[in-house]
Protein backbone atom coordinates (compact mmCIF):
# COMPACT_ATOMS: atom_id res chain seq x y z
CA UNK A 1 0.00 0.00 0.00
CA UNK A 2 1.50 3.42 -1.23
CA UNK A 3 1.58 6.32 1.51
CA UNK A 4 -0.97 8.57 0.86
CA UNK A 5 0.72 12.32 -0.67
CA UNK A 6 1.18 15.18 1.54
CA UNK A 7 -1.12 17.32 1.36
CA UNK A 8 0.27 20.51 -0.07
CA UNK A 9 -2.17 23.48 1.20
CA UNK A 10 0.91 26.03 1.42
CA UNK A 11 1.32 26.01 -2.68
CA UNK A 12 -1.10 27.47 -5.26
CA UNK A 13 -0.91 25.52 -8.57
CA UNK A 14 -1.07 28.04 -12.00
CA UNK A 15 0.48 27.54 -15.42
CA UNK A 16 1.88 30.12 -17.94
CA UNK A 17 1.52 30.94 -21.81
CA UNK A 18 5.39 29.44 -21.73
CA UNK A 19 2.54 25.62 -20.88
CA UNK A 20 1.56 27.37 -24.74
CA UNK A 21 4.44 27.82 -26.26
CA UNK A 22 4.37 31.13 -26.19
CA UNK A 23 7.42 33.01 -25.70
CA UNK A 24 6.86 36.50 -27.55
CA UNK A 25 4.10 39.22 -27.52
CA UNK A 26 2.96 38.48 -30.89
CA UNK A 27 4.03 35.55 -33.22
CA UNK A 28 2.53 33.48 -35.88
CA UNK A 29 3.81 30.03 -34.42
CA UNK A 30 2.14 30.49 -31.20
CA UNK A 31 -1.83 30.24 -30.30
CA UNK A 32 -3.90 33.21 -29.89
CA UNK A 33 -4.33 34.73 -26.76
CA UNK A 34 -8.13 33.76 -26.48
CA UNK A 35 -7.22 30.15 -26.89
CA UNK A 36 -4.69 30.20 -23.73
CA UNK A 37 -7.08 31.43 -21.33
CA UNK A 38 -9.54 29.27 -22.28
CA UNK A 39 -7.13 26.57 -22.37
CA UNK A 40 -5.62 26.89 -19.52
CA UNK A 41 -9.29 27.64 -17.36
CA UNK A 42 -10.52 24.16 -19.06
CA UNK A 43 -7.33 22.58 -17.78
CA UNK A 44 -8.26 22.93 -13.96
CA UNK A 45 -5.93 25.69 -13.10
CA UNK A 46 -6.88 28.87 -11.58
CA UNK A 47 -3.78 31.44 -11.74
CA UNK A 48 -1.80 32.22 -14.39
CA UNK A 49 1.30 34.62 -15.28
CA UNK A 50 0.78 37.43 -17.68
CA UNK A 51 3.67 35.89 -19.96
CA UNK A 52 5.82 38.24 -22.72
CA UNK A 53 4.38 41.82 -22.11
CA UNK A 54 1.74 42.41 -24.94
CA UNK A 55 0.72 38.59 -25.59
CA UNK A 56 -2.22 39.09 -23.42
CA UNK A 57 -3.97 42.50 -23.49
CA UNK A 58 -2.52 45.12 -21.49
CA UNK A 59 -5.51 47.08 -20.74
CA UNK A 60 -6.27 46.04 -17.22
CA UNK A 61 -10.00 46.29 -17.47
CA UNK A 62 -10.14 44.13 -20.53
CA UNK A 63 -7.56 41.43 -19.01
CA UNK A 64 -9.87 41.42 -15.83
CA UNK A 65 -13.25 40.66 -18.25
CA UNK A 66 -11.02 38.31 -19.93
CA UNK A 67 -9.57 36.33 -16.85
CA UNK A 68 -12.99 36.54 -14.01
CA UNK A 69 -15.34 35.18 -17.07
CA UNK A 70 -12.79 32.30 -17.19
CA UNK A 71 -12.77 32.63 -13.48
CA UNK A 72 -8.41 33.06 -13.74
CA UNK A 73 -6.35 35.16 -11.14
CA UNK A 74 -2.60 36.96 -12.15
CA UNK A 75 0.05 35.82 -9.90
CA UNK A 76 3.22 37.82 -11.71
CA UNK A 77 4.23 39.40 -14.70
CA UNK A 78 8.07 39.31 -15.89
CA UNK A 79 10.47 41.27 -16.87
CA UNK A 80 14.23 40.42 -18.72
CA UNK A 81 16.92 42.52 -17.15
CA UNK A 82 20.71 43.32 -17.92
CA UNK A 83 21.54 45.09 -15.31
CA UNK A 84 25.45 43.63 -14.71
CA UNK A 85 25.82 46.42 -17.46
CA UNK A 86 26.06 48.77 -14.80
CA UNK A 87 23.64 51.75 -13.66
CA UNK A 88 23.72 52.98 -18.14
CA UNK A 89 21.08 50.16 -18.30
CA UNK A 90 18.74 51.64 -15.22
CA UNK A 91 16.52 53.45 -17.30
CA UNK A 92 15.53 51.69 -20.04
CA UNK A 93 15.12 48.63 -17.83
CA UNK A 94 12.57 50.92 -15.31
CA UNK A 95 10.57 51.89 -18.27
CA UNK A 96 10.04 48.15 -19.53
CA UNK A 97 9.89 47.29 -15.31
CA UNK A 98 7.42 49.79 -15.30
CA UNK A 99 4.92 48.68 -18.23
CA UNK A 100 4.53 44.85 -16.75
CA UNK A 101 4.69 45.90 -13.04
CA UNK A 102 1.97 48.05 -13.32
CA UNK A 103 -0.14 45.92 -15.11
CA UNK A 104 0.40 42.84 -12.77
CA UNK A 105 -0.30 45.45 -10.47
CA UNK A 106 -3.69 46.51 -11.45
CA UNK A 107 -4.21 42.52 -11.86
CA UNK A 108 -3.59 42.15 -8.00
CA UNK A 109 -0.88 39.83 -8.55
CA UNK A 110 1.82 40.67 -5.85
CA UNK A 111 5.14 39.47 -7.47
CA UNK A 112 7.42 40.14 -10.56
CA UNK A 113 9.19 37.19 -12.16
CA UNK A 114 13.03 38.57 -12.87
CA UNK A 115 14.77 36.95 -15.89
CA UNK A 116 18.86 37.98 -16.78
CA UNK A 117 19.94 38.55 -20.11
CA UNK A 118 20.99 35.63 -21.88
CA UNK A 119 24.93 35.35 -22.83
CA UNK A 120 24.00 33.62 -26.01
CA UNK A 121 21.11 34.20 -28.46
CA UNK A 122 18.94 31.45 -27.86
CA UNK A 123 17.55 31.22 -32.02
CA UNK A 124 21.23 32.05 -33.58
CA UNK A 125 23.79 30.70 -30.82
CA UNK A 126 25.24 33.71 -31.03
CA UNK A 127 28.24 34.46 -28.26
CA UNK A 128 26.98 38.06 -26.99
CA UNK A 129 28.75 38.32 -23.86
CA UNK A 130 31.34 36.43 -21.90
CA UNK A 131 29.74 33.17 -19.93
CA UNK A 132 31.38 34.29 -16.52
CA UNK A 133 30.91 37.59 -15.03
CA UNK A 134 33.85 40.17 -13.45
CA UNK A 135 33.86 40.90 -10.27
CA UNK A 136 32.52 44.36 -11.06
CA UNK A 137 29.40 42.95 -12.83
CA UNK A 138 28.52 40.90 -9.86
CA UNK A 139 28.57 43.91 -8.35
CA UNK A 140 26.29 45.86 -10.59
CA UNK A 141 23.97 42.62 -10.98
CA UNK A 142 23.68 42.63 -7.01
CA UNK A 143 23.10 46.36 -6.16
CA UNK A 144 21.05 46.50 -9.22
CA UNK A 145 18.89 43.55 -7.82
CA UNK A 146 18.68 45.46 -4.63
CA UNK A 147 17.59 48.74 -6.06
CA UNK A 148 14.83 47.54 -8.50
CA UNK A 149 13.50 45.35 -5.62
CA UNK A 150 13.18 48.34 -3.47
CA UNK A 151 11.96 50.40 -6.07
CA UNK A 152 9.02 47.98 -7.29
CA UNK A 153 8.15 47.48 -4.14
CA UNK A 154 8.05 51.33 -3.08
CA UNK A 155 6.12 52.38 -6.48
CA UNK A 156 3.89 48.95 -7.43
CA UNK A 157 3.58 46.80 -3.87
CA UNK A 158 5.05 43.91 -5.47
CA UNK A 159 8.03 41.96 -4.76
CA UNK A 160 10.70 40.85 -7.45
CA UNK A 161 11.74 37.29 -7.52
CA UNK A 162 14.93 36.17 -9.59
CA UNK A 163 14.95 33.38 -11.98
CA UNK A 164 17.82 31.62 -12.49
CA UNK A 165 17.79 30.54 -16.38
CA UNK A 166 19.81 28.30 -18.43
CA UNK A 167 22.24 30.53 -20.79
CA UNK A 168 22.48 33.11 -17.87
CA UNK A 169 24.42 34.24 -15.59
CA UNK A 170 22.51 33.00 -12.75
CA UNK A 171 22.44 29.29 -13.84
CA UNK A 172 24.49 26.81 -11.46
CA UNK A 173 24.12 25.89 -8.33
CA UNK A 174 27.88 28.02 -8.03
CA UNK A 175 26.49 31.51 -9.50
CA UNK A 176 22.90 30.98 -7.69
CA UNK A 177 24.45 30.91 -4.62
CA UNK A 178 26.69 33.96 -5.30
CA UNK A 179 23.93 35.79 -6.07
CA UNK A 180 21.98 35.06 -3.14
CA UNK A 181 24.83 35.58 -0.44
CA UNK A 182 25.81 38.62 -2.43
CA UNK A 183 22.12 40.43 -2.08
CA UNK A 184 19.78 41.59 0.22
CA UNK A 185 17.00 39.19 1.59
CA UNK A 186 14.63 41.39 2.18
CA UNK A 187 14.62 42.75 -1.30
CA UNK A 188 15.82 39.54 -3.10
CA UNK A 189 14.30 36.47 -3.19
CA UNK A 190 14.15 33.96 -5.72
CA UNK A 191 11.99 32.30 -8.20
CA UNK A 192 13.58 28.34 -8.01
CA UNK A 193 12.48 27.16 -11.74
CA UNK A 194 13.04 23.42 -11.11
CA UNK A 195 13.39 22.53 -14.63
CA UNK A 196 16.22 25.38 -15.36
CA UNK A 197 18.42 24.54 -12.17
CA UNK A 198 18.31 20.84 -13.29
CA UNK A 199 19.39 22.08 -16.78
CA UNK A 200 22.40 24.03 -15.21
CA UNK A 201 23.18 20.83 -12.75
CA UNK A 202 21.40 21.80 -9.87
CA UNK A 203 19.19 20.12 -6.65
CA UNK A 204 16.19 21.88 -6.04
CA UNK A 205 15.45 20.27 -2.79
CA UNK A 206 18.89 20.63 -1.57
CA UNK A 207 18.24 24.63 -2.59
CA UNK A 208 15.16 25.09 -0.90
CA UNK A 209 16.58 23.32 2.14
CA UNK A 210 19.73 25.04 2.25
CA UNK A 211 18.33 28.97 1.26
CA UNK A 212 14.62 28.35 2.00
CA UNK A 213 13.75 31.63 3.59
CA UNK A 214 14.74 33.20 0.14
CA UNK A 215 12.18 31.01 -2.49
CA UNK A 216 9.70 33.28 -3.49
CA UNK A 217 8.45 31.44 -6.19
CA UNK A 218 8.26 28.50 -7.69
CA UNK A 219 8.46 27.16 -11.37
CA UNK A 220 7.59 23.84 -11.77
CA UNK A 221 9.43 22.19 -14.88
CA UNK A 222 11.11 19.00 -15.77
CA UNK A 223 14.14 17.89 -18.12
CA UNK A 224 14.60 14.72 -19.85
CA UNK A 225 18.19 13.78 -18.58
CA UNK A 226 18.89 11.68 -22.07
CA UNK A 227 18.50 15.05 -24.21
CA UNK A 228 20.00 16.80 -21.86
CA UNK A 229 23.29 15.20 -21.66
CA UNK A 230 23.55 15.51 -25.58
CA UNK A 231 22.80 19.35 -25.32
CA UNK A 232 25.59 19.67 -22.47
CA UNK A 233 27.68 17.32 -24.52
CA UNK A 234 27.52 19.29 -27.73
CA UNK A 235 27.13 22.68 -25.92
CA UNK A 236 23.55 23.32 -27.85
CA UNK A 237 21.36 26.62 -26.94
CA UNK A 238 18.58 27.12 -25.10
CA UNK A 239 16.46 27.51 -27.73
CA UNK A 240 17.49 24.82 -29.75
CA UNK A 241 17.46 22.69 -26.72
CA UNK A 242 13.96 23.54 -26.27
CA UNK A 243 13.06 21.98 -29.95
CA UNK A 244 14.55 18.85 -29.06
CA UNK A 245 12.46 18.49 -26.32
CA UNK A 246 14.88 18.77 -23.10
CA UNK A 247 12.02 20.43 -21.37
CA UNK A 248 9.63 17.29 -20.83
CA UNK A 249 6.29 16.62 -19.60
CA UNK A 250 6.40 15.36 -16.01
CA UNK A 251 5.88 12.73 -14.37
CA UNK A 252 9.00 11.91 -17.57
CA UNK A 253 12.08 13.84 -16.43
CA UNK A 254 13.88 15.04 -13.21
CA UNK A 255 14.04 16.06 -11.20
CA UNK A 256 10.85 14.42 -9.09
CA UNK A 257 8.53 17.01 -8.49
CA UNK A 258 7.29 15.37 -5.47
CA UNK A 259 10.36 16.40 -2.83
CA UNK A 260 10.46 19.40 -4.63
CA UNK A 261 7.07 19.88 -3.71
CA UNK A 262 6.84 18.81 0.06
CA UNK A 263 10.34 20.53 0.77
CA UNK A 264 8.22 23.74 -0.40
CA UNK A 265 5.65 22.65 1.90
CA UNK A 266 7.74 22.20 4.98
CA UNK A 267 8.88 25.89 4.61
CA UNK A 268 5.37 26.99 6.09
CA UNK A 269 4.97 30.10 3.68
CA UNK A 270 2.30 30.27 0.89
CA UNK A 271 4.06 29.93 -2.31
CA UNK A 272 2.93 29.96 -5.98
CA UNK A 273 4.37 27.15 -8.39
CA UNK A 274 3.65 27.88 -11.72
CA UNK A 275 3.91 24.88 -14.54
CA UNK A 276 5.80 25.69 -16.92
CA UNK A 277 6.93 23.36 -20.01
CA UNK A 278 9.15 25.20 -22.68
CA UNK A 279 7.77 24.16 -26.09
CA UNK A 280 8.41 27.03 -28.44
CA UNK A 281 7.24 26.38 -31.19
CA UNK A 282 4.73 23.82 -31.14
CA UNK A 283 1.44 22.49 -32.84
CA UNK A 284 -1.79 24.41 -31.51
CA UNK A 285 -2.91 20.68 -30.36
CA UNK A 286 -0.53 19.85 -28.29
CA UNK A 287 -0.56 21.90 -25.32
CA UNK A 288 -4.37 21.43 -24.03
CA UNK A 289 -4.02 17.35 -23.05
CA UNK A 290 -0.19 18.04 -21.69
CA UNK A 291 -2.08 20.71 -19.40
CA UNK A 292 -4.57 18.66 -18.26
CA UNK A 293 -2.69 15.42 -17.77
CA UNK A 294 -0.08 17.73 -15.81
CA UNK A 295 -2.78 18.90 -13.84
CA UNK A 296 -4.20 16.08 -12.53
CA UNK A 297 -0.30 14.18 -12.11
CA UNK A 298 -0.18 17.63 -9.34
CA UNK A 299 -3.37 16.74 -7.78
CA UNK A 300 -1.69 12.89 -7.22
CA UNK A 301 1.39 14.84 -5.62
CA UNK A 302 -1.37 16.47 -2.96
CA UNK A 303 -1.45 20.04 -4.90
Amino acid sequence: MTAPSPVLDRIRIGSAPDSWGVWFPDDPQQVPWQRFLDEVSQSGYEWIELGPYGYLPTDPARLTEETARRGLKVSAGTVFTSLHRGPSVWDATWEHVGQVAALAQAMDARHLVVIPSFWRDDKTAEIIEPRELTAEQWGHLATGMERLGRQVRDTYGLDIVVHPHADTHIDTEEHVERFLDATDPGLVSLCLDTGHYAYCGGDSVKLIETYGERIGYLHLKQVDPEILADVVKNGVPFGPAVQRGVMCEPPGGVPALEPVLAAAQRLGVDLFAIVEQDMYPCEPERPLPIAQRTRKFLRSCGA
